[in-house]
């Protein structure tokens, strides 16, 4: 490839892509109740009108993140949906995204109306936010006078410390907020990935009762956790180091994900939330399934949860020793059938009650996390993907056929491959590029992205 071709490829994001710097930033909750101005603030503090900003509250259901930088520092901001603890319905789950936006954030900024004064939903989570352990400023809001950053002063009765008087809709001392913001920031980020992370964590995801605290108790040695026929023993994610293969591992127990999240209720609802924080904490997860049962659509949504978070995936077959040849004979029928999309997830058929085959489980582990930290060098994807399109080219989109300019794997944790075109691939294609890949770099146990950019069309210059 020419350097004509880098360039017009686009150098710069090329030098991002491919340089750029990998570590994970801080990460600043916002939370608060609803509209007390959590995406006005966001909005002021990265500098652009982007969360979505109406007076009425819910607007914000989901954690939505964004990029911001102040005084030279970056970190990222997490805006979050109302706060609510008496909520119900959808308003649940939004509230549920904010607490799970806490027990994720390095700092968090809690909202408060200085107009309304401190109601009692706003003692309430502001109990919970004491109880985090994490560094909480207090933000009250709407301050736009001298007079109302008086009333402010009423705020410390929240026991969260000094109230910050800010006006995020007309700036007013946001920065001085920041400021604050940015001294309770710590030098690193609590979720970072890397050797000095410490011990690889490992989720232990599935149904209710497929033997999740079963396998955590035959890993360890003992009981550790309490095991009971009765499904959904586990409520909350419990941490447990363990020592296998010569490495300390940190196993997460997970209570079992029942049906969808809108079929849930209370404490059923709060443990399948606390199960998807607990995930976006780990590098890798085991997903557990009853091989003595056909796989169902839970053990589906399971794995597709894992994929979606990007995380390393190990699939646990338990209960092998409840397996006759029949059995075994339908399990692989249903495997190729239902989970054709999913054939680099590593595979460990296991009996956690007998403790069969439990010494493939570690292997199987290790594979999975060095394929998810793997680095293709630049010259070598780029040589490979120019045999691949010479022999195998793109298809021909609207009379035009697509070049690949350059390719360059982006990031790892998981692997990001962004590849810079002349034209839209087709969804086929990259599949087909992204099975090539898998063919002849690895990457077993590990999902993969593979994504585009393509070239703009410069404007022609007038002779």
């Amino acid at each position: 490839m020419s350097t004509g071709d880098w360039v017009e490829a686009g150098l710069d994001e090329l030098e991002v892509a491919e340089h750029g710097d990998t570590t994970p930033l801080p990460v600043v909750a916002i939370v608060g109740r609803p509209n007390v101005g959590k995406s006005t603030l966001v909005n002021r503090i990265i500098g652009r009108r982007e969360a979505v900003v109406e007076d009425v509250p819910g607007v914000t259901r989901d954690r939505v993140t964004y990029d911001a930088n102040w005084r030279g520092r970056r970190f990222t901001v997490v805006d979050t949906g109302g706060w609510d603890p008496d909520a119900t319905g959808m308003n649940l789950r939004i509230a549920e995204q904010a607490q799970v936006a806490v027990e994720l954030a390095d700092v968090i900024v809690f909202v408060v109306d200085a107009t309304v004064g401190a109601t009692d939903a706003d003692e309430i989570v502001g109990s919970v936010l004491r109880q985090s352990g994490k560094p909480v400023i207090l933000a009250a809001n709407k301050v736009d006078n001298q007079q109302l950053e008086m009333e402010a002063a009423a705020l410390w009765a929240l026991g969260l410390g000094e109230p910050y008087p800010v006006s995020a809709l007309h700036g007013r001392s946001s920065g001085d907020l920041l400021d604050v913001v940015l001294d309770a920031l710590p030098e690193t980020p609590q979720m970072t990935f890397g050797a000095e992370r410490g011990p690889a964590r490992v989720a232990l995801l599935g149904k209710p009762n497929v033997g999740k605290s079963s396998l955590l108790n035959q890993l360890a040695g003992e009981e550790r956790v309490l095991v009971d026929p009765m499904a959904g023993t586990t409520r909350d994610p419990v941490d447990e180091l363990i020592e296998l293969g010569g490495r300390t591992w940190r196993f997460v127990d997970t209570a079992g994900i029942r049906r969808r999240d809108r079929e849930l209720q209370g404490a059923d609802f709060y443990a399948a939330m606390r199960t998807r924080a607990a995930l976006e904490r780990t590098e890798v997860a085991i997903v557990l399934i009853d091989a003595s049962e056909p796989l169902t659509e839970q053990d589906l949504r399971i794995i597709g949860l894992v994929i979606e978070s990007g995380r390393a995936m190990v699939v646990a077959f338990n209960k092998w020793d409840l397996v006759d040849e029949d059995r075994r004979y339908y399990l692989e029928k249903e495997i190729d059938r239902q989970l054709v999309r999913t054939p680099w997830a590593l595979r460990v058929n296991i009996s956690a009650k007998t403790g069969r085959h439990m010494d493939r489980l570690v292997p199987a582990l290790e594979k999975a996390l060095d394929s998810w930290s793997t680095r293709v060098p630049t010259a070598r994807l780029n040589a490979f993907l120019t045999e691949l399109v010479h022999a195998t080219p793109p298809p021909v989109r609207g009379g035009k056929q697509p070049k690949i300019l350059f390719a360059t794997q982006a990031s790892v944790e998981p692997p990001k491959f962004v590849l810079f075109t002349s034209g839209w691939l087709e969804d086929t294609y990259r599949r087909f590029i992204e099975r090539r890949i898998r063919e002849e770099f690895g990457f077993a146990g590990s999902p993969i992205d593979v994504t585009m950019k393509i070239r703009e069309k410069r404007p022609k210059k007038d002779k």
